[in-house]
């Protein structure tokens, strides 16, 4: 990839942040994993309690991108055709045609995930896997770029079903959205005030995106990065191996080879968004916690010695010898 490439990028990647933040005061860090997700093609989990801009943050960014945006509310209620669609009978012939639902967009918000049942999620999870969705006799393919970007809330847990560990590792990234600093809440505040709101405006395109991810596939990453990568995953398997001997017990499964996957292409994104266009260790440092916390179970024996997904990570990271 030559500099005019990675220039390119970066004003992409400027112009988006720059544009999100005339609306989002903050979040820096997550608007940041998720323009690293829509260049990798990934989805992701927001997590967080209510009123920190989860779902104002993914409007504005769907606004900025100028893509299709649909918002669904998951409520235990809710069935799988309110997600994909349903077949339509026609009484003049007799047939069936398929009427799509709202997944059948670019950025799919996907609001309070872990409310709707197991029928719902299984229905999101071929459409997050599979980029398509049947509907009846006929499969249907998503439209491209595809994300699903989910909302949860940690806290009340009543009426919500946990989410299956299948569809957790779909997630490239789960992020974990924090209260803002003072100063960011007093500008929040003055922004939002008045009642009306500003709104962000299209910067990019569908061509933009892909043009993103055309130039991912040009980021180098050497062969000492990919080997610390594996023997970052490897570890959350074999703490043992890593010389945490006494994490081992803790562990009742590690991160999958689609972590091993997830943090290359995530690590490449992440070095784009920094205007490389080679990607270090410290890419997948900075990477990693996002990408891992979700795929480690943890044993009820962690639990009691809280330890949790985020510390055990760390614990790793710290340990694994970097290159």
């Amino acid at each position: 990839m030559d500099n005019s490439d990675i220039r390119a990028q970066s004003a992409l990647f400027d112009r988006l942040r720059e544009e999100v933040g005339r609306v989002v005061v903050g979040q820096e860090r997550v608007l940041d994993r998720l323009l690293v997700a829509l260049a990798c093609g990934g989805h992701v989990l927001l997590e967080g309690v209510p009123g920190i801009a989860k779902t104002t943050l993914v409007r504005t960014l769907a606004d900025a991108l100028g893509l299709d945006f649909r918002r669904v509310s998951f409520t235990p209620d809710l069935l799988p055709s309110d997600v994909t669609g349903t077949q339509v009978y026609n009484p003049k012939d007799g047939s069936f045609t398929p009427k799509r639902g709202p997944v059948f967009a670019n950025l799919l918000l996907a609001d309070e995930i872990n409310r709707a049942p197991a029928k719902v999620q299984s229905a999101l999870l071929e459409a997050m896997q599979e980029r398509q969705v049947t509907i009846g006799d006929d499969t249907l393919p998503l439209p491209d770029p595809f994300l699903v970007l989910a909302t949860q809330n940690p806290i009340e847990q009543e009426g919500t079903y946990p989410l299956p560990e299948a569809q957790l590792d779909r997630f490239l990234f789960k992020c974990v959205v924090s209260f803002p600093p003072r100063a960011d809440e007093r500008r929040i505040m003055e922004r939002f005030s008045r009642r009306e709101s500003p709104r962000a405006r299209a910067v990019a395109s569908a061509q933009d995106v892909e043009a993103l991810r055309s130039a991912l596939d040009s980021v180098y990453l050497d062969d000492k990065v990919a080997d610390y990568i594996l023997d970052v995953v490897e570890a959350t398997r074999d703490p043992a191996k890593a010389g945490l001997g006494d994490l081992a017990p803790l562990v009742e499964l590690g991160a999958s080879p689609r972590a091993s996957l997830c943090l290359d292409s995530a690590s490449r994104a992440h070095a784009l968004l920094r205007g490389r266009a080679y990607a270090t260790p410290q890419d997948v440092k900075e990477i990693a916690p996002d990408v891992l916390r979700h795929r480690v179970i943890l044993s009820y024996e962690a639990e009691a010695e809280d330890l949790t997904p985020d510390k055990f990570v760390s614990r790793i990271l710290s340990q694994v010898p970097v290159p």
